[in-house]
Parts: C-alpha cells; structure tokens; sequence
C-alpha cells in the first residue's frame, strides 16, 4: 500500500490544483461581473467536454509506458511519446478551430447576444494555450508511467499560483492593461498553460533519467500501424470520460424547468463531491501506474495484490468521505449559500452523495486497474450501460415522473446517480473478475 500512496498523494494534488485553477477563474470573473461569470461558466461548458475526451486518447500513453518501463525496457518508450506528440498536435489543433469558432454553436443554442459575445472572446482566448495543454498532458502521462508523479504535482502547483494574479491583472485590466473581463480569464489560462509546459519541458530536459535518453530526437512520423493500438486503447477512456461528463451536464438541463433552486442545490453538491471525487481519482490513476509496471514485469500474482489494496483504499478513502458529509453536511451547504431551503435541499442530496462514495470509489479504482491491464473497450460499454441505459433513465423517472412515486425533482436524479454508480461498479469488478481469472489461468 505504501507504493499505491507514494504514487497516489502527488497526483491527488496536481489534480485538487488543476481544480482549484477552474475554481479561481469563477471565483473572480463573478466578482468582475455577472454576465462575465456566466460567459467563462458557459465557455467552460463548451471546452472542457471537448479537451476530456481528447485527453482520454493521451491517456492512453500511461499504461503503454508503464508496461515497457515494467519489462526494462524503457528505450521503447521514446516512439510511444513520439505517437503520442503527433495525437496531441493533431487533436489540439482540430480544438483550436472548433473554439475560434465557436460562435456557430452558440448561434445554434441561442444564447443572449450579449453573452454570446462574451464567451466567444473567453473561448477565442484560451484556445491559443490548447496545443500547451495537450503536449503538457501528454508529457505528464508518459512520465506518470515511469512512476514520477511528483513533478505534474509540482507544475500544478506552479499554474496556480502563478493564475491568480494574471487573473487579477487582465480581467480588471491592471498595469496598464485594458480590461478584459471574461476574455481576460480565458487569456490567463492560456499563458498559465503555455508556463505549465515550458516547465514540463525544462523538467525533461535536467531530469537525470529524461535528460539521457533523448526523448525528442530522431524523429519518426508515425504510421496507421503504430497509431491504431494508442488510438484503440486511448479513445473508450476519452469517451467514457465523455459518457460520464455529458450526464452531469445532461441532468443540469433536465432540472432547468424546475427552478434556480433545484439547479442551484444540484450544482453545489456536484462542485463538492467532485472535489472529494479528486481522491480516489488519483488512487486509479496510481493504479494503472503500479498494476501497468507488474504486468510488464510478467507478475500477474504482484499485480493481483497491488488491485486488491488499491480497492481497500478505496473503501477507505470512502469511509472517511462519508463520515465527514455525515457529520458535517450542514456545514457543507452553509458554505455555499445562506439560502435555508436551498440548504435543506443541498443537504437532503449529501445523504445520497454519501451513499455513493462507495461505488464511486470502486468503480473508478476499477476502471484505473482494467486501464493497467490495457483493456478499455469492454469497460467502455460497461460504463454506457451502467449510466446512459440504467443510472440517468431511472433518475428521470423518480425526478419527473409518477411511475415509481411523486416527482423528487434534484433529489430523483441523485438516485438515479446512485443506482448508476452502483451497476458501474459492479460490473467494473465483474469485468475485472473475468480479467484476472484469465491472467492467472
């Protein structure tokens, strides 16, 4: 367990500041103005489904390294970056269009000019750091499958910091700069991220192991026959990425008829469960790490244990979520508004959110040890079935309907989460029960 947490706590901290980063970029662009908080809101919304579910193919890059680094053979892992560099370049530059010009989309949805305007600027603006942010990602898997979780922690860290006065200076327009307002959150990000990969690189380029072996020379384009396995084994993670992002926001529109109370309870408690979900989001990651390097090493049995801890840990790292929501959930909601009926109801979706720490926990642990075994299109299918097919269909009927009861409105789509978080876990662990007995066989 020691190896799971020394791998597992630098990148629960890399992920809680990228967190914090979005955090900040709401926290002031709100107080700059409310049409402004809404454009970054609405912008984020747009850009953020599109880079997850390009990430998922980069990701891809973690457990192809690992199982090299595994079998000692860490020279064969120069190609793999080189795949994964011409993915990144080619994906951030398909984004980089598709936010430019963004403003068809926001044609289609309708959206008041005004704001239109506003986040068209934001989305125009950022998108000059997405080629950064994907060649970073992509830097940040593949030493992740090394096992150096460490410096994507310490670069995290450097991006927050160094967000909050670049925030402060372009969006109120300080040291002669004009005000930008929302634009100038996105254009924040954007040199935020180019300063993440500027540091990624010059990392590689003192680190002791990276330094020697070269990385970026001898450059080979890649072929259809080198791509097609980083393609094959990334896409399902992108897309299971997008199945379980797209539900959230799908839920979001569906309680927009039931009142800024139903949607304002439901966004608190998603902003603070995603918070607590950063923990056993970094115990998966660690575990595609860890199980990766054992299978290359030809040790399914060490592989088999690394699992089973990592799914203690889970149950742990569970246990205590649910404790603190148990014990402090009144508190929880307090923090968020003053509102006493939006309280009531907050509070009333944390006894939910309590419940499923569990399978959420389980199931995303699982999903990091299938992803070390290499396998993601079964669970892909899985994870489809377990949310789009059972989880989101039985939280409308309990949150609209009268089939089962009286509409429960947020609280109906909560057990419906509940229930799909459930079924995702257990087949998760199914699929990786049928896994392992053939590993072992």
């Amino acid at each position: 367990m020691k190896a799971i947490l020394s791998l597992a706590w630098p990148v629960f901290l890399a992920q809680l500041a990228q967190t914090a980063i979005g955090f900040v970029d709401t926290l002031m662009a709100g107080h700059y103005g409310t049409l402004d908080l809404a454009a970054v809101a609405l912008g984020s919304a747009i850009w953020l489904p599109l880079f997850l579910s390009c990430q998922g193919i980069l990701m891809a890059t973690t457990p192809l390294v690992a199982h090299l680094v595994g079998a000692n053979q860490p020279e064969k892992t120069r190609e793999q970056l080189h795949i994964g560099l011409f993915l990144a370049l080619m994906l951030s530059g398909v984004a980089f269009l598709l936010l430019q010009n963004s403003s068809v989309l926001l044609s289609l949805m309708e959206i008041d000019p005004a704001l239109a305007h506003l986040t068209q600027g934001y989305l125009a603006a950022i998108s000059w750091g997405f080629p950064a942010l994907f060649v970073y990602q992509l830097l940040r898997c593949y030493i992740e499958g090394f096992g150096k979780t460490r410096p994507g922690m310490q670069i995290a860290l450097l991006g927050l910091i160094c967000n909050i006065p670049l925030n402060y200076v372009l969006i109120y327009g300080k040291l002669g700069l004009p005000e930008l307002g929302a634009e100038g959150c996105g254009w924040a990000s954007c040199i935020v991220l180019w300063i993440m990969l500027t540091s990624m690189l010059v990392y590689l380029h003192h680190s002791s192991l990276f330094g020697r072996m070269q990385l970026f020379s001898n450059w080979q384009y890649p072929s259809w026959q080198t791509l097609w396995p980083f393609i094959r084994l990334g896409m399902p993670i992108g897309m299971a990425l997008l199945i379980e992002v797209s539900m959230f926001t799908l839920i979001g529109l569906l309680l927009a008829d039931l009142g800024e109370v139903q949607i304002g309870a439901h966004q608190i408690t998603i902003s603070f469960t995603g918070l607590i979900f950063m923990l056993p989001l970094s115990l998966s990651m660690a575990m595609t790490i860890r199980v990766g390097h054992q299978l290359g090493q030809q040790k399914p049995q060490a592989a088999l244990f690394t699992a089973r801890c990592g799914l203690q840990l889970a149950l742990l790292f569970a246990s205590l979520a649910a404790l603190g929501i148990a014990l402090f959930n009144q508190q929880i909601a307090s923090l968020y508004t003053r509102d006493p009926v939006l309280i009531e109801i907050c509070i009333s979706l944390l006894w939910v959110a309590l419940l499923f720490q569990f399978p959420d926990a389980l199931q995303i642990t699982t999903s990091g040890i299938l992803r070390g075994h290499k396998d993601t299109a079964v669970p892909l299918i899985l994870v489809f079935l377990a949310y789009w097919c059972f989880g989101l269909p039985l939280g409308y009927i309990l949150a609209k309907t009268s089939l089962i009861s009286a509409p429960l409105g947020a609280l109906g789509f909560w057990y419906g989460l509940l229930g799909g978080l459930t079924a995702g876990a257990i087949l998760l662990l199914s699929r990786y029960y049928f896994l392992n007995r053939r590993y072992l066989a």
